[in-house]
């Protein structure tokens, strides 16, 4: 499968966060080509801020590993991720970040503390940006706009 197809995942798990409520945010974690973990925010289901859709598919990937390292392993995940998930991101030892729509307000990769490029950082992935921007996007534009 394609990065795009990864990122159709997630944007599934999106949309699936949404109509529950949470801000569509979805995340698929990807090995040798197979989905091992996917989740959609879940902060306001799970009474949990932590409850991020990197953080739930981390713990996914790592229970169906067995392992705290998911060294050859790719996240594709629908919003730049924050500070708390580019450090997941990081512990975890990712090899690859894909990512859809950019967060200039809390996002932590390419923008905000811009995590990966810290000197404090043990672990940076590979990052590729814009997977599926415009429709990630415009499913949060649209969620938000709802509820407003």
């Amino acid at each position: 499968m394609s990065a795009q197809s990864f990122m159709d995942l997630a944007l599934n798990q999106a949309k699936i966060a949404g109509n529950g409520g949470e801000v569509p945010i979805g995340c698929v974690i990807v090995r040798d080509g197979e989905v091992i973990a996917r989740a959609g925010n879940r902060t306001l289901i799970d009474r949990d801020p932590s409850a991020h859709a990197e953080i739930l598919a981390i713990r996914q990937a790592a229970t169906a590993l067995g392992s705290e390292r998911l060294v050859d392993c790719d996240l594709y995940v629908t919003l730049e991720p924050c500070t708390m998930c580019a450090g997941a991101i990081s512990f975890a030892r990712l090899r690859r970040l894909y990512y859809g729509a950019a967060d200039p307000k809390g996002g932590a990769v390419e923008s905000g503390v811009r995590f990966f490029a810290s000197p404090t950082c043990h672990h940076a992935p590979e990052i590729y940006s814009a997977v599926g921007e415009t429709e990630a996007a415009t499913l949060l534009r649209d969620f938000f706009r709802a509820r407003r």
